[in-house]
């Protein structure tokens, strides 16, 4: 019994992971091509894993920055679109690596993976907005 708990337990654990992982997708996505550009220049791991973070910090502050400043609420909604996008493409792929195997049905199938994307994607909206706010009150 003890051993059930625990991988439930784990699970639940590893998917809240995945959840805040997908939510910050875009940032990943920079840091790992920076990370890859400057280390194929002969540059060391130390020095590629500093450009990595530097170029996920400027990603999300470029987006806050663009919310803190802009007036016109379709570059407001085209910038959290931009942070959106990719942590909906993960939410699907994550859902979709999950549930592959559980369900018979493509199209529930992607309905599923679909909303679950969804979910992702305003999930990102609102914490980068909820971030954004907290930054630029100060």
């Amino acid at each position: 019994m003890t051993l059930i708990l625990l991988a439930i337990s784990l699970s639940v654990a590893l998917c809240v992971l995945a959840f805040n992982f997908a939510i910050y997708a875009l940032p990943v996505m920079v840091g790992i091509a920076a990370f890859q550009h400057v280390h194929s220049t002969g540059a060391g791991f130390s020095l590629s894993a500093l450009a990595a973070l530097g170029s996920a910090a400027l990603s999300v502050g470029l987006v806050i920055a663009v919310l803190g400043f802009a007036r016109h609420p379709f570059l407001r909604l085209a910038a959290l679109a931009m942070f959106a996008a990719p942590a909906a493409v993960a939410g699907y792929a994550l859902a979709h690596g999950l549930m592959k195997y559980a369900l018979d049905s493509a199209i529930v199938l992607n309905l599923l993976c679909g909303i679950c994307g969804l979910i992702v994607a305003v999930a990102a909206m609102i914490n980068l907005s909820a971030l954004g706010e907290d930054v630029l009150s100060r």
